[in-house]
């Protein structure tokens, strides 16, 4: 297939698919998505390394698995099994971020399972994974998960489009919530990814159809409450980043066109108001979709679909400003999508789409990167969703 042909086909699955400072700096967020950012400010390698998996999702329609690899302490990776989750994949692009996600303490995996309309949830051992629940999404096609204390929470992006709550019991089993299923703001959103703020007060979601950002409160019982909205600073919203005091930092792929794309930063408060901070700020690449913010909160990586690279910022963690520090900080392989650091973003890691394969980076403390030796290839073609821990 020409060059030229694949990246059409990428671009189209990533389209399916000022200052303001908290007097409370305990007023931290502890949200999981398919990135990590507890935005301490001290260096980007501060926690060491923790379990040392790297895992991503088969997504086929026969059967879906969870794909894990085992992290060496130089960033290398070596596959370790492959589990299946007790659902189906979609077989195709989903045009989303937030597939796959490591509980807040490390214990627990969530996965979507498009292709069925499930979820799934594993233990996390020194051995692998132990498969604990598979159950019903609460809708169609979901695509992305978050997940705070033990309140779960799906995007569906098929059909209507909803999002739905769950509870993460002491056994890790899931249980879905009663009278938790909220809409979004139109039935044909184009959703991409749901992750918690706040602290756990408020749900936010990407809908690349109709260029908007939602919130909902969510209130004691777990519940969504009031919805707000945002049309986005420019069109194409799609992944995003939480950070610290409500901050955001959301990819804006303008549907595509070469050259456009663009990061801004946003800021949720805690009624769910939302405004932007700055922004758009080019990337000057193109199809800026998937979007991971260093545990420090200085930096910023978006991997660029058509560009066939990824895009670094470097942020203020407080008041959310942000400035480009390299449109292209480092070459990845064919269509990258996907993008996850580890605990300590030591490492960055992204799958390509297009060349099935996962290309490792090292993180210098100045926020370079530094492609790893030893790229994983032979992936599913359907491949989705990536974490590290």
């Amino acid at each position: 297939m020409a060059y030229t042909t694949i990246a059409v086909v990428l671009l189209a699955s990533c389209q399916k698919e000022k200052s303001r400072l908290e007097n409370n700096f305990n007023e931290d967020e502890n949200s999981v998505t398919a990135n990590k950012s507890s935005g301490e400010d001290e260096s980007i390698s501060q926690r060491g390394n923790n379990r040392g998996f790297v895992y991503t999702l088969s997504n086929e329609t026969s059967g879906n698995k969870v794909i894990t690899y085992k992290r060496a302490a130089n960033g290398s990776l070596t596959y370790i099994a492959s589990y299946a989750s007790g659902g189906n994949g979609s077989g195709g692009g989903l045009g989303n971020q937030g597939a796959v996600i490591i509980s807040n303490d490390g214990n627990v995996l969530l996965a979507v399972n498009a292709g069925s309309n499930t979820i799934s949830s594993f233990k996390i051992t020194g051995n692998g994974l132990n498969l604990k629940s598979t159950v019903s999404s609460g809708g169609i096609t979901p695509v992305s998960i978050a997940q705070h204390n033990d309140l779960v929470y799906v995007l569906n992006a098929g059909g209507n489009g909803n999002i739905s709550g769950f509870r993460l019991g002491e056994n890790d089993k899931l249980t879905p919530l009663s009278s938790s299923t909220r809409p979004l703001s139109s039935s044909m959103a184009g959703a991409a990814q749901v992750s918690f703020v706040r602290n756990g007060k408020v749900l936010v979601i990407t809908e690349k159809a109709t260029n908007k950002i939602i919130t909902y409160t969510v209130n004691a019982s777990g519940r969504p409450e009031a919805m707000h909205s945002i049309t986005a600073a420019s069109p194409t919203p799609f992944g995003f980043a939480p950070g610290r005091f409500g901050n955001i930092y959301v990819s804006e792929a303008v549907g595509g066109a070469p050259n456009a794309s663009n990061v801004s930063s946003y800021h949720i408060s805690y009624n769910g108001s939302i405004s932007l901070s700055e922004g758009p700020v080019a990337t000057g690449q193109s199809a800026a979709c998937w979007v991971v913010l260093t545990e420090n909160g200085r930096y910023i990586y978006t991997t660029n679909t058509a560009s066939n690279n990824l895009s670094s910022y470097t942020v203020h963690p407080f008041n959310g400003n942000i400035n480009l520090f390299q449109s292209a900080a480092a070459t990845s392989g064919m269509g990258p999508i996907d993008a996850a650091l580890t605990d300590n973003s030591k490492y960055l890691y992204v799958l390509n789409a297009g060349s099935h394969s996962i290309t490792g980076y090292s993180v210098a403390g100045n926020g370079t990167l530094t492609v790893l030796p030893g790229t994983i290839t032979g992936l599913p073609a359907s491949t989705n969703g990536l974490a590290a821990d």
